[in-house]
């Protein structure tokens, strides 16, 4: 009888530990410490790091996406680097280093395919989401000589797509993964000079690149594909003076708000606002310095901007109900990125060279918690596992 009520407490015991080491992945989100390639594994409702997972490599532009499940992070790593990352255990699953320099990926929309776009070679790699086995390789081909072009804004689409922008190709490319070992490629070519970046609009209806050799965006409708790329915004500040750009801008980040698209204008001091309905330019809103990120929370009320150097200690919020500058914080010296908490109470900061991310109140604009990080970069959370494009 005695041994018998042991068992049943050293039972006991172990379920009671269990229960308390288990964690629910809704509430995850993940950190990048850019400069010591580590990531922080971090609590997003108690606003605290949980573990630091180390031998990341290269993580100076990475980013990040999420398995359906939301259990495992997969990091793309600028020097081509990927990583599957298990959130619940704290440790790599698996890492592969797939090419010489990498600047993003994507998941499908099953969750079953991870796509990489690379600088170097240029083009896109599709691998299995379980082992990272390598399913496809499309390089980035273009023009007579055969030339590879880097490949940017790569985003997951509705029905089993891809789409991507090769910067010096100046060609936007759809890609079909129903067959991963043998994806078929739609290109539409002549989209505009150098599109450097893109997004997809929340309905997966849009894709728009930003163009950075000339004015304008390059939009596809992803509905009608078969009517080619419109090209948007051209008579956009075209008389301005030309201005140095210090970094270039972000479109990733739902930034397309009701009817309408907020764009962070290249070199310049300002925010565009255009009318989905027709694609005309609505208001430019004026700005502290060049925008960088340009995101809205996940209601559609606000839209956050961060800046380029010298103005990165800075962060502007606007009033979508009245498209004007309502907030003007000082956070810390860097902010590189910005991350809403999944309804959007909250916004995360990553202030680089104060080494923390700050946790900041969407309603009262005050500071609520800070997180020591070795120079944070990019902030992701798990609820993008439920977004298209993210």
């Amino acid at each position: 009888m005695k041994l018998l009520a042991a068992a049943l407490l050293s039972t006991l015991a172990i379920a009671g530990s269990a229960c308390a080491d288990l964690r629910a992945t809704g509430d995850l989100g993940v950190v990048i410490e850019r400069e010591a390639g580590t990531i922080q594994i971090v609590n997003t409702t108690k606003q605290a790091m949980l573990s630091r997972i180390e031998g990341l490599g290269d993580l100076s532009h990475a980013s990040v996406v999420f398995s359906r499940d939301q259990r495992y992070a997969y990091v793309f790593g600028r020097d081509g680097g990927l990583t599957k990352i298990d959130l619940l255990q704290d440790k790599i699953d698996k890492r592969i280093v797939q090419a010489g320099n990498s600047i993003g990926g994507a998941i499908s929309q099953d969750g079953k395919v991870i796509a990489v776009s690379n600088y170097t070679p240029g083009g896109v790699k599709l691998f299995d989401a379980a082992t990272l086995e390598a399913l496809a390789e499309i390089p980035a081909v273009y023009g007579d000589e055969n030339k590879l072009s880097k490949v940017v804004g790569l985003v997951d689409a509705p029905g089993q797509r891809f789409v991507c922008s090769l910067f010096d190709a100046n060609e936007i490319w759809l890609i079909d993964a129903k067959n991963p070992r043998q994806p078929g490629v739609k290109k539409f070519k002549d989209v505009g000079k150098q599109p450097y970046d893109a997004l997809l609009s929340p309905d997966g209806h849009y894709y728009a690149a930003g163009l950075f050799g000339e004015k304008g965006l390059a939009l596809l409708d992803l509905w009608q594909p078969e009517q080619g790329v419109q090209h948007i915004l051209d008579d956009y500040g075209k008389d301005d003076e030309q201005l140095p750009v210090y970094k270039m801008p972000h479109l990733e980040g739902w930034t397309m708000v009701g009817d309408w698209l907020f764009v962070p204008a290249v070199g310049r001091h300002e925010v565009l606002v255009v009318d989905k309905h027709d694609w005309s330019l609505l208001k430019r809103i004026p700005l502290a310095g060049q925008p960088v990120f340009v995101s809205a929370r996940p209601d559609g009320r606000q839209v956050w901007v961060n800046f380029a150097f010298p103005d990165n200690q800075t962060l502007q919020v606007i009033d979508v109900k009245d498209l004007n500058v309502v907030k003007t914080l000082q956070p810390g010296k860097a902010v590189l990125h910005m991350e809403f908490s999944p309804r959007g109470e909250a916004v995360w900061l990553a202030i680089r060279d104060d080494d923390r991310v700050a946790v900041y109140d969407t309603e009262t604009f005050a500071e609520i918690s800070r997180l020591p990080a070795q120079k944070p970069s990019g902030i992701f959370f798990t609820d993008r596992a439920n977004r298209i494009g993210w």
